[in-house]
């Protein structure tokens, strides 16, 4: 199957360079690269002057286009023809040699697969403990796997407000388990979510969707709603054998204030993609485990080094909350 990749890109030169160069080491090349860069300066066009790759198409782009779905639709765009499957890439990603043949083996295991993820390996630590495990409240088991649980998942499991769905699955309440609750198991997972940033899709797909215009700049759960609207068309899957490193590189990302805010705001705006029409028990779920989680953040103010950034989040994901009383998130395609 021939594929592009599109990495869309910000203020992050040297961190592109590296992902890139775990590009060249692939078993299985991408037959044609997309690089939209949405940065105000050329820092990142003069590493790519300086450094050569197969295939390479850069794009900067001007502000009209600029921002993390604006620059993937404008990536979409730019696709060849002949393209089967199109991948995204985070800039602040790097590959395991081969994370492509993996991806689009997949689509072969799966021919009715409509998108595929791949697997971020180093962010958790997990340990195989085998089915029968009997799990701690601290713990998250899954598969034969288990993993630290998080103090807002503790505490949702001791109000009875855990997730009702598997990893990958977004409740009627939302607020589930992305796949990063899925163990590296080297299986192949059926998910309605993929993370943007090491995802792939059919080029068919963007025949009918594309990446909303709602969520603007640093595009929080802008992969959420994506993938929700094409998982109600057909299957998705996540192929953690596809592995990659993610390191989540701190240029071009929103101050904490904006970004708790957007988390509340850009969380109830794909939450009512899942649910439209939430039903009274999904309604005060989802209020409840919100309220939980700034609660949580705030008290980051106190048991973290990181005090002032955990207060401004708790302040922007309040401000957030209380906005939608007045000014809900508006549908955009």
């Amino acid at each position: 199957m021939k594929f592009s990749l599109i990495v869309c890109t910000y203020m992050r030169p040297d961190a592109l360079l590296k992902l890139l160069q775990s590009v060249t080491n692939q078993s299985l090349y991408p037959d044609q690269i997309l690089i939209v860069d949405g940065s105000t300066s050329t820092e990142t066009q003069k590493v790519l002057e300086n450094n050569s790759f197969q295939d390479l198409n850069y794009f900067l782009v001007e502000k009209e286009h600029r921002g993390l779905t604006k620059q993937r639709n404008f990536g979409i765009s730019k696709v060849s023809q002949d393209c089967e499957i199109v991948c995204f890439l985070d800039d602040d990603t790097v590959l395991e040699k081969d994370y492509f043949e993996q991806l689009l083996h997949t689509y072969e295991v799966y021919p009715e697969a409509l998108g595929v993820g791949g697997y971020i390996s180093n962010e958790i630590k997990w340990e195989p403990v085998g089915v029968n495990y009997q799990s701690k409240i601290n713990e998250f088991c899954f598969d034969g796997w288990k993993r630290k649980e998080g103090s807002r998942f503790v505490l949702r499991k001791k109000v009875g407000l855990d997730s009702d769905c598997l990893p990958g699955f977004s409740p009627l309440f939302s607020h589930g388990r992305s796949v990063g609750f899925l163990p590296p198991s080297d299986k192949i997972y059926e998910v309605e979510q993929l993370m943007g940033g090491v995802s792939s899709f059919r080029k068919s797909v963007f025949d009918k969707f594309q990446f909303s215009t709602y969520f603007e700049g640093y595009g929080l759960y802008e992969d959420a709603d994506f993938s929700l609207r094409v998982a109600k068309t057909g299957k998705l899957f996540l192929n953690t054998k596809a592995k990659l490193n993610h390191y989540h590189e701190a240029s071009g990302r929103p101050n904490q204030y904006s970004y708790g805010k957007m988390v509340v705001r850009n969380g109830w705006y794909v939450w009512h993609v899942k649910n439209p029409e939430p039903k009274v028990v999904d309604f005060l779920k989802w209020h409840i485990i919100t309220m939980l989680l700034i609660i949580i953040r705030f008290s980051n103010t106190f048991t973290t080094a990181k005090r002032k950034e955990a207060f401004t989040e708790t302040v922007g994901r309040t401000a957030g909350w209380w906005s939608l009383i007045l000014n809900k998130p508006k549908k955009r395609k």
